[in-house]
């Protein structure tokens, strides 16, 4: 079963943010992996997060995209393969190929009939 994973939006304040959805939206924050301090994590629902990441905001840019998990990444790559829909990691879409998150979650990224970047994931949470 294909399901809703996180959505990622880049933000010109981190902390900023950050205060906004954890004190005005009361979100939780949870644990992310990068360490960068780049980004902050929140738990927006059963199994579903929302990335906030410091940088300017960029409409156009893959980390301007929603995810889902999906239960077999390859399989999935095969079906959109068949749609001959390219696929690969953070925007290069031109060597379809399978990714890895730091926490070893496999990813794939491609996009919609407009451009909307979309990432599928083998997140188990």
């Amino acid at each position: 079963m294909i399901s809703f994973n996180h959505v990622a939006l880049f933000v010109s304040d981190l902390e900023k943010s950050g205060r906004f959805y954890e004190q005005l939206l009361e979100l939780k924050k949870i644990d992310e992996p990068f360490k960068l301090g780049k980004h902050i994590w929140f738990h927006i629902g059963d199994h579903c997060q929302l990335h906030l990441i410091a940088d300017k905001p960029k409409p156009d840019n893959v980390h301007w995209h929603f995810s889902f998990s999906v239960p077999d990444v390859a399989a999935f790559a095969q079906k959109l393969e068949a749609a001959q829909i390219s696929y690969g990691d953070l925007g290069d879409t031109s060597k379809n190929n399978i990714c890895f998150r730091p926490d070893g979650i496999k990813q794939i990224f491609f996009q919609d009939p407009d451009g909307y970047w979309i990432e599928a994931n083998d997140d188990r949470y």
